[in-house]
């Protein structure tokens, strides 16, 4: 009987964490979650902090828990992208990460393209431009506190940051490193025009190394504090969204994706980057997978305006659960209103049910007036953002999809899963939930040399029990007020 290979997947998302043991049997993955932990970001004096040594500790529980629970043979660590922290000559972090919802790079892109014109950005990285990608992280830091990045002898991003704190090793993992606009998409390296034309240094960047790699072994200090052999740390998929795109149950390429969750990141595999003017015109990034696969995507606000409209209905007094939003959603007549998710109008934190009102009123909208009529505007929205982005991706690409993989979290959302169905007028495939968490895992397994092709893995995932199917209900309807939800993207 093959003995059992039991994986630990530490997985970090923008409000919570948790530590993940697996078990791989040979046929099938079981997993149990052993610990799980708030994120929370801290602000100290206007600026918004990732708190990452209260992190590390937590990391080191779910290192306890799962010694407890009968050991494990090696780490992943998944987080998400484009946030760093810099390290000085000595190793010593020179200070928090900053958080990507912080206001330092406001206006920032305008100065970046009067060094280097937008066109040939995207010619070299095939990004989409956010302000809070790590490129623009640094040119806001020269600016502003160039002394801290004098300093700097070496930028890990996230995932990176959390294995060197466990191994002492550094270097930077392809997928996270795909997601700072400071990498050359085509040549898989960091570019060097991009650096020199913004005036940042190269040599604060670490190599990049495949997917997959292993990225050391706990250190002999962290073993002797927590009474672990030095199991390998593997440089699974960092980037959390290619995490979730290795474990998308598909059974044939090309495959269409949602991974659903805060953030809605649609796409498609491919074995190479697009970067064309099309996809220029459209704003579609590409991200690195596994196997030095291409994640062709759009980055789509996504149930952040669900967790912060929630949380903001809590600072009212007012608790609700995630099923609770739902039901009262699910009681209101469809297509009152629409918003575009992507305004920028919704991206920090704070009240986004006023927020949702101020923009309808703004678009000569009807303006919903109880709170489940702000959820399902939010629903609907998504939804038609969706296929929107569906059809963006059919014109860069010029393939048809059959199906539409909706994977993470959000899966849990059945409303969410319908509507897609019914937006993009093509069934729906639901699930896993866990995407994120899986892919971790069969970077691992395949790193192990336990299974031998990323298609077994997805295969494996297949048979999961937690895969819904959804089918097209009123689609016509939903054609007949996409119009409608355009006219209010292009006010």
């Amino acid at each position: 009987m093959k003995k059992e290979t039991r994986v630990l997947a530490f997985d970090f998302g923008a409000s919570s964490g948790r530590a993940m043991l697996c078990r791989w049997d040979g046929d099938s993955i079981q997993m149990e979650e052993i610990h799980r932990f708030s994120n929370d970001p801290v602000e100290v004096n206007g600026t918004l902090y990732w708190d990452v040594l209260r992190l590390l500790h937590e990391i080191k529980q779910g290192l306890l828990k799962a010694k407890q629970a009968g050991g494990f043979d090696s780490i992943g660590i998944d987080t998400w992208g484009v946030d760093f922290g810099l390290l000085d000559k000595d190793g010593y972090l020179l200070e928090n990460p900053v958080h990507y919802r912080d206001a330092r790079t406001q206006g920032i892109l305008e100065k970046a393209f009067r060094l280097l014109p937008k066109e040939r950005f995207y010619e070299i990285t095939g990004n989409q431009f956010m302000e809070f990608n790590t490129v623009f992280q640094l040119l806001a830091l020269k600016e502003q506190r160039p002394a801290l990045l004098e300093q700097a002898d070496t930028l890990l991003l996230m995932p990176d940051l959390f294995a060197y704190l466990l191994t002492g090793n550094k270097a930077a993992e392809y997928s996270a490193a795909s997601t700072t606009q400071l990498m050359d998409a085509r040549k898989r390296e960091w570019s060097q025009e991009i650096l020199d034309a913004l005036g940042l240094p190269a040599s604060i960047l670490p190599n990049i190394v495949p997917t997959g790699t292993p990225a050391g072994t706990l250190s002999p200090k962290l073993c002797e504090e927590l009474g672990l052999e030095p199991v390998p740390v593997i440089a699974v998929a960092g980037h959390d969204t290619q995490s979730a795109m290795a474990a998308v149950p598909a059974e044939t390429a090309p495959f269409a994706f949602v991974s659903c969750g805060t953030w809605s990141l649609m796409g498609t595999e491919l074995m190479e980057p697009v970067i064309d003017e099309q996809s220029f015109a459209c704003d579609i990034t590409n991200e690195g997978g596994y196997a030095n696969r291409a994640s062709f995507l759009k980055n789509i606000t996504g149930l952040w305006l669900i967790q912060e409209s929630r949380r903001q209905w809590m600072r009212e007094g007012i608790q609700r659960s995630y099923y609770d939003m739902e039901m009262l959603a699910r009681a209101e007549k469809p297509f009152l209103c629409f918003i575009d998710p992507d305004d920028p109008v919704f991206t920090p934190a704070g009240n986004i049910p006023r927020r949702v009102r101020e923009f309808c009123r703004k678009t000569g909208q009807p303006v919903p007036e109880t709170d489940g009529q702000v959820i399902r505007c939010i629903y609907e929205s998504l939804a038609m953002k969706y296929a929107v982005t569906l059809d963006l991706l059919r014109s860069c690409t010029g393939e048809t999809y059959d199906a539409l993989y909706v994977v993470g979290g959000g899966t849990k959302d059945t409303m969410l899963c319908q509507m897609a169905a019914d937006s993009c007028g093509m069934p729906v495939s639901g699930g896993p939930a866990e995407a994120t968490v899986l892919g971790n895992v069969l970077v691992q397994l395949l790193a192990k040399g336990e299974i031998a092709t990323l298609e077994q893995g997805r295969e494996i995932i297949r048979k999961m029990p937690d895969i819904r199917r959804y089918e097209p209900e009123n689609s016509e309807e939903w054609k007949q007020q996409r119009k409608r939800f355009e006219e209010v993207l292009s006010c």
